[in-house]
């Protein structure tokens, strides 16, 4: 019987021949992930265990970005943790303020995974990595610390759901309404504990930014993973970033999956994910009339270089809608310098947003865009839940740079199109 992609590199990391979905195995890591939430909780869990030294210093990665820069002194203590780890035990992937970015644009940036890896991290939204043909995925802080010790972890394989892409996406079509299409079809447990496998040629028309963006959202759907096909788009982002060998796995053609769709990604249009759930999602032409308070271009998710040229090519000679607050977060130092270079602070800026050190902050409901009672807002971020970015009773729309942009400038939910 034949394997998919995720489960041939968990056969190689487990030193076997073939693995079937529902088997138990020891996976050897090529990377282990935390962040300023998760990661002390795996470093004391690390010293109750009695272990001194890390499994392999440069396989390990330490991120503070959540309440970074810190937002008080809790958070403080929380990266002090992290810098002191790190420093005692030699750790040679921590990325402090001044070089941090957003944990999962910061890795491939940094060439740190590359395809055919095998990745945990202490954060739901370590699945990003499968954009490149890696399996990655999100794990407690205990796993993390076992992980750091050992540089092991045990898997149920998954199962997989099969999506065939097809065409081309449109003008204002990305990453991010394709996945919102796909989660509000099967909904947010429609994956539960499976590895979404992203194949076909409409995968070729699709950014290595778009494909972030949909590998990073897979855990909304419940997958364990989202892993696309390797090409020559993955390939050059791979010699560009790292100098590391990797390993192509392609499924087998006899490869059993529980759920097969084909998706017509020309068809997709500009698409919103009203509160509180991911799947409940609306193109913005059935939307209707959304006010909105508050705009947030940024986080994993939607804080790219692409992301960010969509949102200025939008703002270019238009001004924010006197009642909402914009807030453009770079997701990291490099994308940072870059978009500055580019002249998209100055759009962004002349336009009246705000612009930001990268940081998780808002997407969390942890700073930089927390939202009052009452309060809407329209986010490039991935999670809606109740009270994700603030009050309880405040509301988070979901969309993609382009629907951003334009509902900042319109004061409500709009596409670019609508707003000449």
């Amino acid at each position: 019987m034949g394997m998919t992609m995720t489960q041939k590199i968990l056969a190689g990391h487990a030193g076997k021949k073939e693995v079937k979905a529902g088997e138990l195995i020891m996976s050897s890591l090529d990377m282990v992930l935390g962040n300023d939430i998760t990661a002390p909780v795996a470093i004391r869990e690390f010293a109750r265990i009695g272990m001194d030294e890390v499994f392999d210093k440069a396989k390990i990665a330490l991120v503070p970005d959540h309440f970074t820069p810190n937002k008080d002194i809790k958070s403080a203590e929380q990266v002090k943790i992290l810098r002191e780890f790190a420093r005692e035990k030699g750790i040679i992937n921590y990325f402090e303020v001044g070089q941090m970015g957003i944990e999962h644009a910061l890795l491939p940036e940094k060439g740190l995974v590359v395809p055919g890896d095998a990745v945990i991290g202490a954060d739901s939204h370590t699945c990003t990595y499968g954009a490149l043909g890696a399996f990655s995925t999100g794990v407690g802080s205990t796993d993390m610390a076992a992980g750091m010790a050992t540089g092991k972890a045990w898997f149920k394989v998954p199962e997989a759901i099969k999506f065939v892409l097809k065409g081309k996406p449109g003008k204002w079509i990305g990453g991010k309404d394709i996945i919102l299409h796909i989660i509000g079809m099967i909904g947010v447990d429609g994956a539960l504990y499976k590895s979404m496998e992203f194949v076909g040629e409409g995968v070729h028309a699709l950014s290595m930014d778009d494909r972030f963006c949909m590998a990073n959202m897979a855990i909304e759907a419940g997958a364990k993973n989202g892993i696309f096909i390797v090409d020559e788009k993955t390939e050059q982002y791979v010699h560009e970033h790292s100098d590391r060998d990797y390993v192509v796995y392609e499924a087998d053609s006899d490869a059993v999956y529980s759920e097969e769709h084909v998706i017509d990604i020309s068809k997709i249009e500009p698409t919103v994910a009203f509160p509180h759930l991911p799947e409940n999602t609306r193109t913005v032409g059935e939307a209707g009339e959304v006010k909105i308070d508050q705009v947030v271009i940024g986080s994993c998710t939607n804080g790219r270089i692409e992301d960010l040229r969509i949102a200025a090519e939008v703002l270019k000679g238009r001004k924010v809608y006197t009642d909402v607050r914009c807030i453009i977060i770079p997701a990291t130092q490099k994308i940072w310098k870059q978009a500055m270079n580019e002249g998209l602070f100055d759009i962004f800026i002349d336009a009246g947003a705000a612009v930001s050190t990268p940081t998780c902050g808002p997407c969390l409901g942890g700073h930089m865009g927390i939202l009052a009672k009452g309060e809407r807002a329209v986010a490039t971020t991935n999670r809606n839940f109740v009270g994700r970015m603030g009050h309880p009773e405040s509301e988070v729309y979901l969309t993609g740079p382009a629907v951003a942009a334009a509902s900042a400038v319109a004061g409500r939910i709009t596409t670019p199109d609508d707003l000449d």
